[in-house]
């Protein structure tokens, strides 16, 4: 009878957690506007963002000048940040359209390759990052979300992690230059 009653609790909880995951990418296949990230991209694009601790408290903030050049199914990302202490940052991407509305990428502070998908209106990205941290760097873990409104305006939530755990939160918001 302990064991049926452990049985029944123990698929409860499996259930349960099922019920919990995280979104998916496909979830957003039908929403608009529809988002393709090298048109998107292509040009001059401003970026203001910021980071939270794992608390919520911002710790720093930044705008982001990004310059995009497609070369057939290659997007380059230029990004020129510039953050409220004075500090100034370069990243630049290349990132891969794959089939299925895949892409990879890599920058020269990724760790490895960047995997990214999208579906509608989203594009989801992850990659690890090797982030300058007092006299060292430490990596860490982002997953980008990604979310296309209208008029040219795109939010970016980003999670931090590091060895599973969460570090912080980037917000970030970005807007075609008129």
């Amino acid at each position: 009878m302990k064991i049926r009653a452990y049985l029944i609790s123990l698929c409860t909880a499996a259930l349960l957690l099922a019920g919990c995951g995280s979104p998916q990418v496909q979830d957003y296949a039908q929403t608009e506007p529809k988002l393709d990230l090298f048109t998107y991209f292509a040009g001059e694009t401003q970026a203001y963002g910021q980071f939270q601790d794992r608390a919520g408290a911002v710790k720093r903030r930044f705008t982001v000048a990004i310059t995009g050049t497609v070369k057939g199914d290659e997007l380059t990302l230029d990004e020129r940040f510039v953050y409220d202490d004075g500090e100034h940052e370069q990243r630049i991407w290349v990132i891969k359209r794959l089939a299925d509305n895949q892409y990879s990428g890599t920058a020269g502070d990724v760790i490895g390759q960047a995997q990214g998908h999208s579906a509608g209106s989203v594009f989801n990205w992850r990659y690890t990052l090797d982030l300058p941290y007092k006299d060292s760097s430490i990596h860490v873990k982002f997953d980008d979300w990604m979310f296309l409104q209208s008029d040219g305006v795109m939010l970016n939530r980003a999670q931090v992690t590091k060895w599973g755990f969460k570090v912080g939160e980037v917000t970030l918001f970005f807007s075609k230059a008129q």
